[in-house]
């Protein structure tokens, strides 16, 4: 018993280290689709979603303190009108798709979780 609470002590303690540098999609284009991923390190603590009105959407790291549509405006000066989202969890500015991977990653923790517990 004292040994499985090590272990799962450890586990946590590996886990939570990972979080240490958010990731994010980093990509620009007509499909919304992307593939590419960038840890952001210094250049943010989120994740953005840029859709041009003409459809290009950016993908990309930002400070979220950025994550504001007038700051928005500067960093993007040729594009005129547009929507965004931010997020500032690993991977979350993806294509809807992927929602069920992130599910899946979330089932899979409490798995181990609740596995480390009994």
């Amino acid at each position: 018993m004292k040994r499985s609470l090590g272990i799962c002590v450890v586990m946590c303690c590996a886990l939570i280290g990972l979080g240490s540098a958010i990731r994010c999609y980093s990509c620009e284009d007509y499909t919304g689709s992307c593939s590419e991923q960038r840890d952001c390190g210094h250049d943010g603590d989120a994740c953005l979603t840029l859709i041009e009105s003409e459809g290009m959407t950016h993908r990309q790291c930002l400070k979220y303190s950025d994550c504001k549509y007038s700051r928005l405006g500067q960093m993007f000066p040729r594009v005129s009108s547009f929507t965004f989202k931010c997020c500032n969890s690993d991977l979350c500015n993806s294509a809807p798709s992927s929602a069920a991977s992130s599910l899946i990653g979330l089932l899979a923790s409490v798995a181990v979780m609740w596995w480390c517990i009994y």
